[in-house]
Order: C-alpha cells, then sequence, then structure tokens
C-alpha cells in the first residue's frame, strides 16, 4: 500500500524527502573520488574526510581530533571514565558501543562481513579489509630492519619480535618465554602429555587394597 506524507514547512519536505530514500534505495551523491553513493548528502559529506583527512572535531581535553561528531562524544567516555554498555552475558563494560556491539558477537557467533572472494566471514569490518589483502597479494606493512613486508600488521608486529628478542608469551609453569602466543599454546601440550602420564603412573604403581 503506498502511503503519502505531507509535510509543512519545507525544512521538513527536505527531511521527508531525504529520508524516502533510504526505503527506495536511490544513492544519488556519489563520491567523486572512489565513486561510493550516499542516499543522504550529509553521508557523503562525512565520507569525504575519509579522503581530504578532515577531522573538525576537536577532543579540549586531549587534542585529539575525529571526522564525525559521535567519535568524539564516544572518545569523551574515555576520560570521564563512564562505561555505559554493559554486555549481559559475560559483564563486561565499554565506553564505546561499537566495541560494545563486536564483542558482543564473540558470543553469538554472528560474522556479518563475509570475504566475496572465498566466502570466509568475519566479525568484524577491519579484519574483512585485512583479510583481503590476502587475495590481492598487497603487502603494506615493511619491516624497517629487514624489508620483510607483510600484508597483515600483527604478522609485522609478530615478524619485529625475532629482531628485538622480545618474547612476551610466558609459560606460567616453567617460566620459558614465547614470541608468538601459537608457539606457547604448542609448548603447553608438552606439559599437559606430561601430566597425563605422571597421573598413569600414579595409579599403576598405586598399593592394591587386601580384602
Amino acid at each position: 500500500m503506498l502511503v503519502k506524507y505531507a509535510a509543512v514547512g519545507s525544512g521538513k519536505k527536505t527531511h521527508l524527502e531525504s529520508h524516502l530514500l533510504i526505503h527506495t534505495k536511490v544513492k544519488p551523491h556519489a563520491c567523486e573520488v572512489c565513486g561510493k553513493a550516499f542516499s543522504r548528502r550529509s553521508n557523503l559529506t562525512q565520507h569525504l574526510r575519509t579522503h581530504t583527512n578532515d577531522k573538525p572535531y576537536t577532543c579540549e581535553i586531549c587534542g585529539r581530533d575525529f571526522t564525525r561528531r559521535y567519535r568524539l562524544k564516544s572518545h569523551l567516555l574515555v576520560h570521564t571514565k563512564e562505561k555505559p554498555h554493559t554486555c549481559e552475558v559475560c559483564g563486561k563494560v565499554f565506553t564505546d558501543k561499537s566495541n560494545f556491539t563486536r564483542h558482543l558477537r564473540t558470543h553469538t557467533k554472528d560474522k556479518p562481513y563475509t570475504c566475496e572472494i572465498c566466502g570466509r566471514d568475519f566479525t568484524r569490518r577491519d579484519r574483512l579489509k585485512s583479510h583481503l589483502l590476502v587475495h590481492t597479494k598487497e603487502k603494506p606493512h615493511t619491516c624497517e630492519v629487514c624489508g620483510k613486508a607483510f600484508s597483515q600488521r600483527s604478522n609485522l608486529t609478530q615478524h619485529l619480535r625475532t629482531h628485538t628478542k622480545d618474547k612476551p608469551y610466558t609459560c606460567e609453569i616453567c617460566g620459558r618465554a614465547f614470541v608468538e602466543i601459537v608457539h606457547l599454546k604448542s609448548h603447553l601440550l608438552i606439559h599437559r602429555k606430561k601430566n597425563q602420564i605422571n597421573v598413569k603412573s600414579e595409579v599403576n604403581h598405586s598399593p592394591k587394597e587386601e580384602f
């Protein structure tokens, strides 16, 4: 059923017309840089700042700049120590709503961002963006020590530890330290197997009860 709306005043009519574009899927405002289109001019204006690096919203406390007003508003909670978003599953609290939303996906296993090339799903848009570099073979993260390049920043961070000898992952059982967490997890299996052997040995050598 088609519903017609009457708006009083040119301002209200303009907002209504802009809103209706959301339902019609029409996106008349296109970015001249990358071609991305938007239904509202205000969204295009915000998007253009990603190309111009214009950040008109400044935090008066620490001086950090932001492209959008809501991001500044969310950032201010860091200074006030407010954490209004609480997870009902585990009780963890967040200052930022977007971080809270991402956290909820760890419980729901919801992965709304899908790679169109291989079909792999991700909980976060930035992780999908990082994953796509695997397909394009781009390696934007370069080691300044040896020149080795990586598609993901996390891999570069791990690689840098081979130069700095930094080993942040420590075994709580024997104290041995590792560069990567995967190596620590692999190492922990050794202790687990030893523990299983000791338990079996104790069972085999326990004195039998006499009846």
